[in-house]
C-alpha cells in the first residue's frame, strides 16, 4: 500500500489485515516505487497525490519496467478524466475517496485473485524448500506447508537470507516493519511456530538456533 495519509493508511491496513493479508506500507512515492519494483505482491493500492513522486508517474514507471502487479488507484480526484488517466497509466481499477473500507477490501481481493490465477513465475528455493511467491505457496519436498500470511512473509525473509544469522532485531524490522521492542517474545513465538511447520519430526532441521545470535536457515546436506 502506497499512501501518505497516516489515518487512512492505518484504517486500510487494519481492514486488510483482518482479512488475512500481510500489508507493506510505504508513505511516499520513491519508497513505494522501490518496494513495488520487486513485483512479488498480489496487489498494490496506490494514492495519486504522493510526496516525492506523483502516483501516476510511479505507476507508469512500473509498467515501463515490466512490473505487472495489479494496481488499485485510490484518489480524491473523482473526475472522469482523472479516472481515465489513472487507467491509461496502467491502473487495473480506480476507487475515489471517500470510500467504504468494505468496498476497498473487495476490490483488492478481486485483484489478488486475478494475480493468483496467473501461472506462477517467481520461485525461491533452498534445498528441498520451495516458495512460490505468486501463488503464495510453500513446500518442503512433497509436503505442502500450511502457513499464515505472516509466517509466509517470515519464511521468505529466511529464504532470501539463507545461511545467514538473522537476529530478532533484523526480523522485527524486516517483517513487522517497526523498530525492535526490547523484551518482547513475539519473534520467538512466530519462529517457533514456523519451525514446527518447516521441520517435521523425521526431517533434518532447516531453521536452526544460533546461540546468542538468532536463527539461520540451513539447506540439508
Amino acid at each position: 500500500m502506497i499512501e501518505d495519509e497516516a489515518r487512512t493508511a492505518r484504517e486500510i491496513v487494519d481492514a486488510l489485515t483482518a482479512e488475512g493479508y500481510a500489508v507493506t506500507l510505504c508513505a511516499d512515492g520513491p519508497a513505494g516505487l522501490a518496494e513495488a519494483r520487486a513485483g512479488l505482491y498480489h496487489a498494490i493500492t496506490l494514492d495519486r497525490l504522493l510526496p516525492g513522486l506523483d502516483g501516476l508517474a510511479l505507476l507508469a514507471e512500473l509498467r515501463r519496467e515490466g512490473v505487472t502487479t495489479p494496481v488499485l488507484v485510490v484518489s480524491a480526484l473523482d473526475g472522469v478524466d482523472d479516472k481515465v488517466r489513472g487507467l491509461r497509466a496502467g491502473g487495473d481499477d480506480y476507487l475515489t475517496k471517500p470510500f467504504a473500507l468494505a468496498e476497498l477490501v473487495a476490490r483488492v481481493m478481486a485483484l489478488a485473485r486475478r494475480r493468483a490465477d496467473k501461472p506462477a513465475g517467481t520461485l525461491l528455493q533452498v534445498g528441498p524448500l520451495v516458495m512460490d511467491l505468486v501463488g503464495r505457496q510453500a513446500t518442503r519436498g512433497a509436503r505442502e506447508l500450511d502457513l499464515t500470511p505472516r509466517e509466509f512473509q517470515l519464511l521468505e525473509y529466511f529464504v532470501r537470507n539463507a545461511e545467514q544469522t538473522l537476529t530478532r532485531s533484523m526480523l522485527f524490522q524486516a517483517v513487522w516493519e517497526y523498530g525492535f521492542a526490547p523484551g518482547t517474545n513475539v519473534i520467538d513465538v512466530h519462529v517457533g511456530r514456523l519451525r514446527r511447520k518447516v521441520d517435521a519430526d523425521n526431517e533434518e532441521a532447516m531453521i536452526r538456533t544460533v546461540r546468542g545470535g538468532g536463527w539461520r536457515l540451513h539447506a540439508p546436506d
